[in-house]
C-alpha cells in the first residue's frame, strides 16, 4: 500500500535539536506538520513513526527521538502517486518551514512546518489532502488497515 501522509508533532519546549547532516536547530514550543510518502510500505512506515526505538536514519527521526517531541496525529491518504511535495506546498502557506528538513530528495524549502496550536496544524492538513483530491485518513484508520 502507497501514501502520503502528515505527522502532526507536539514539541513541549523550545530547545535546540541535532538534525542528522543538518545540524543544530532551534525549534519552538508548539506543534510541527512533518509531509512524508510511502511507496512501498505506508502502514509499516507510519508504524514505525510511531515507535520510539528506531534507527536514526530521516530528519524526522532525530525531531521523534527527542523526549519533549511527540506524534499527536497522523494524517494521510493512500494513493499510488506522490503528493508529498504538492501537500508540502500547501501547507507552507500557513506555517513557518523549518528550512532543509525532510527534502533532501527533492527541491522543496522544506517538508517541516511550525505551527502554534494544534487545530491549525491539523485543519491546514486535512484541507490540502481535500485541494488535492485525497481522502484523507487518521489514526484510527491507520489501525484497519
Amino acid at each position: 500500500m502507497k501514501g502520503t501522509y502528515c505527522l502532526i508533532i507536539q514539541l513541549k519546549s523550545q530547545q535546540n535539536i541535532k538534525i542528522g547532516r543538518l545540524g543544530e536547530i532551534d525549534f519552538k514550543r508548539g506543534y510541527y506538520v512533518y509531509v512524508g510518502s510511502a511507496l512501498n510500505s505506508l502502514k509499516s512506515r507510519l508504524e514505525r513513526h510511531l515507535k520510539d526505538d528506531k534507527k536514526l536514519f530521516w530528519h524526522v527521526d532525530y525531531l521523534l527521538n527527542n523526549p519533549d517531541a511527540n506524534v499527536e496525529d497522523v494524517v494521510f491518504a493512500v494513493s499510488d502517486e506522490k503528493w508529498e511535495c504538492s501537500l508540502a506546498a500547501h501547507i507552507s502557506k500557513e506555517g513557518s518551514e523549518i528550512h532543509a528538513f525532510g527534502c533532501s530528495d527533492c527541491k522543496c524549502p522544506s517538508h517541516l512546518f511550525y505551527f502554534q496550536d494544534l487545530e491549525g496544524s491539523k485543519r491546514i492538513c486535512l484541507e490540502s489532502f481535500e485541494k488535492l483530491g485525497l481522502k484523507p485518513l487518521d489514526l484510527s484508520d491507520l489501525e484497519r488497515l
